[in-house]
């Protein structure tokens, strides 16, 4: 039976900041509500934050990750300080796996693949930890490219993120927001009238451009000063306004109304979770998700969940899931 819904739908935000060294990523990331940070470069040592020390393996930040999402209470922002850093863990992590000297000994870009599917299973441990009220900020740092379009004579400087062309168009895609972040270039006229490119004041764009890629699912004007004063009503109004909706805040806060938003997301169905517990031997099939119990929800459905994500695609694709 179709389960049809209208209106917005308020939950956390994924927020991608990226931009040159030293523009001011991590200080941003670190005026999110409540903050916890994976430092991943020693960027916040010279800041008053929480921090989680550098995890120094892809499993071990995999597990920082879920840990969070399984603990709400923890903090109410994740910063992940810098995407570029966790893709080389992954490279690492494959190479090791796969006993490969490089990323590109692999051969036929099966590396960059098998990259990519690592990438996707740090996003999706990303959406338990949204899953669970908390909003996840990641960071990345910029680079130019030579931009040609195939359509068009020549070709333009570009600022991209600092990743593989593989991995960041999935986190292009998966964000809410994603805020370059530099200097806004003034051009100035001399006395002998000759031009000159002056860097000002450090800013935020928020809509895509030639020369960048930005965006914003809320409306916030294209350029902004770089403070996160100018964002917070975009950011932190997401929750606001189902906290003040007509619901109670323990029906807000329960497990079982966090995990029925993210089985909503990833287009699951209540059946689909319980054929898989029951498989597991944890419940009964007949046994609805809210008898689970806040524990068994927490610490074992969002902790497994993309485990458990592909046990039932699998058994669709076997047409063992009716």
């Amino acid at each position: 039976m179709l389960k049809i819904s209208k209106g917005k739908i308020s939950r956390a935000q994924k927020v991608v900041i990226y931009g040159p060294e030293g523009i001011g990523k991590s200080s941003l990331a670190a005026q999110f509500p409540d903050p916890l940070i994976i430092d991943t470069e020693g960027g916040t040592s010279h800041m008053d934050v929480r921090r989680i020390d550098k995890p120094k393996t892809w499993d071990e930040l995999l597990g920082i990750i879920k840990e969070v999402a399984i603990t709400p209470s923890i903090c109410r922002t994740l910063v992940i300080d810098t995407a570029d850093w966790a893709e080389q863990l992954i490279i690492s992590y494959l190479c090791n796996k796969y006993k490969q000297s490089s990323i590109e000994s692999f051969g036929y870009g099966k590396g960059y693949t098998y990259m990519s599917e690592e990438f996707s299973r740090m996003l999706s441990a990303c959406d338990l930890v949204i899953a669970a009220g908390i909003h996840v900020v990641i960071t990345a740092h910029a680079k130019m490219r030579k931009f040609e379009q195939p359509d068009e004579m020549g070709a333009y400087d570009r600022w991209e993120m600092k990743l593989s062309r593989q991995t960041a168009p999935l986190l292009k895609e998966w964000c809410d927001m994603l805020l370059f972040c530099n200097y806004q270039t003034f051009v100035v006229t001399s006395e002998n009238d000759t031009k000159k490119a002056q860097d000002g004041k450090r800013v935020i764009y928020t809509s895509h451009h030639p020369a960048w890629d930005a965006k914003t699912r809320v409306a916030l004007p294209e350029i902004i000063d770089l403070d996160y004063a100018n964002i917070s009503a975009a950011v932190e109004g997401q929750l606001q306004e189902k906290k003040t909706a007509d619901i109670s805040s323990d029906v807000y806060d329960s497990a079982y109304d966090r995990f029925r938003q993210l089985m909503a997301e990833s287009g699951v169905t209540e059946n689909d979770v319980r054929k898989v517990v029951a498989m597991k031997g944890h419940f009964p099939e007949d046994t609805p998700i809210k008898d689970y119990g806040d524990s068994f929800i927490t610490g074992w459905l969002f902790k497994y969940w993309p485990q458990i994500t592909e046990i039932i695609d699998r058994m669709k694709t076997d047409g063992t899931n009716n």
